[in-house]
């Protein structure tokens, strides 16, 4: 090498993204949609919730999706748990999805605590056990009163989605947050299976046509299970 000459300080790799999901869980969804968010390329592995496999045994204890799993110049991170993978893109990427003073930070938390657990629990886990994951794995005929229990409490959610946007811009305040992210996350699963009546909600079905048309949203509207469809106006953005 000449004196003098400078070392070139070479580019590190870039990282590999690589998400453990399930089209119809609303988590991996919300993963999906904050990776694209910011422009986060990832590569998909499906597992079926019902079926875990090694792999998703060996990453994840629980064996439950979705798990993140980032490789970079021969090191590996795993992060499994909606809220732990959040986080974790939250603090290691520019920009942010929470909000940018504790205020609003607090309530993006609030709201996102709000659908990945009270809407799941209410509407989410009721209509895609009974009539999704009996469907495909042949375990029994759908529950008419639980379907009409999810049905039912959906309007409470997309009232409340509705009160909250005629007094803000996003759910969570002026800007785009997690937690508007984690609301259609839920959304999308049950308008797949064709559950939700937009028609009877105009605040909220503004706001979710606002944000199904944003490019992260575009995955979500291309999935496409075999042997069951979604609706035809699932991926229309004008609904």
């Amino acid at each position: 090498m000449l004196s003098g000459q400078k070392h070139r300080k070479l580019p590190m790799p870039a990282a590999i993204y690589s998400l453990y999901h399930h089209p119809l869980n609303p988590d991996s969804r919300l993963v999906r949609l904050a990776l694209a968010e910011r422009n986060v390329s990832c590569a998909l592995a499906l597992e079926k919730p019902w079926e875990p496999s090694s792999a998703l045994r060996s990453l994840n204890p629980a064996a439950e999706v979705p798990v993140l799993v980032i490789e970079q110049d021969g090191d590996r991170a795993v992060i499994a748990d909606i809220h732990a993978i959040c986080e974790f893109l939250e603090e290691t990427h520019t920009g942010t999805l929470l909000g940018k003073n504790p205020v609003d930070r607090a309530e993006a938390r609030r709201l996102v605590g709000w659908f990945s657990h009270k809407m799941k629990t209410e509407v989410t886990d009721l209509l895609v056990r009974e009539k999704a994951l009996k469907r495909l794995t042949s375990c029994g005929e759908p529950d008419s009163a639980i379907i009409r229990a999810g049905c039912a409490n959906i309007r409470w959610h997309l009232d409340y989605i509705g009160w909250l946007t005629e007094r803000r811009n996003w759910l969570a305040g002026d800007a785009l947050s997690l937690a508007d992210l984690a609301a259609g996350a839920h959304l999308s699963v049950v308008d797949y299976l064709g559950d939700v009546p937009w028609n009877s909600y105009p605040f909220a079905k503004e706001w979710y046509a606002r944000l199904k048309s944003r490019p992260a949203f575009r995955g979500i509207l291309g999935d496409h299970i075999p042997g069951f469809p979604p609706p035809s106006h699932y991926a229309d953005l004008d609904f």
